[in-house]
């Protein structure tokens, strides 16, 4: 089956973070989940979908890495201390990390499938995906994309207002 031959094979868990609106620390979460958890001792890895707000590499101090490729896709950059946590975003592919991502929709959509089966995770006990905020095109073409796979579940992220 697909799931089997894909770059996903070796990845146990799947988690989203989502919300329905911005600035409510989706990528915070993200971030201090994936640093607890490798801190436990599981392999981690972060897919950050924010194709116009990815903050994840500027939080885990790698914003001016580079993604190289390799025979199986991309290989995700490694961040975190001892560079235990595999990282893949959209920051890395722009040219200027600041830049804004003006795509439409099939575009968008495209990078995504991209992201989901192209990124060289290896063998991961945890993959959090940090999504834009919103019920968008990027959630559902995320979660249409990881639809053969073993999905942990989501993490919703809420403020009190």
């Amino acid at each position: 089956t697909l799931a089997e031959r894909s770059n996903l094979a070796g990845v146990r868990h799947i988690l989203l973070v989502l919300s329905g609106k911005g600035g409510v620390g989706k990528s915070t979460l993200s971030t201090e989940l994936a640093l607890a958890l490798q801190n436990a001792g599981k392999k981690v890895g972060i897919l950050d979908v924010d194709l116009c707000g990815p903050s994840i590499p500027r939080m885990l101090r790698v914003q001016d890495s580079a993604v190289h490729q390799c025979d199986s896709g991309w290989v995700p950059v490694f961040a975190g201390q001892d560079k235990a946590i595999a990282l893949m975003s959209i920051g890395f592919l722009l040219e200027r990390p600041d830049e804004a991502v003006v795509w439409r929709g099939p575009k968008k959509n495209a990078l995504i499938k991209q992201f989901v089966t192209d990124v060289a995770w290896g063998d991961l006990d945890f993959l959090i995906v940090d999504t834009p905020p919103g019920t968008s095109d990027e959630h559902i073409s995320t979660v249409e994309a990881l639809r053969p796979y073993q999905l942990l579940g989501a993490i919703l992220v809420t403020t009190p207002q």
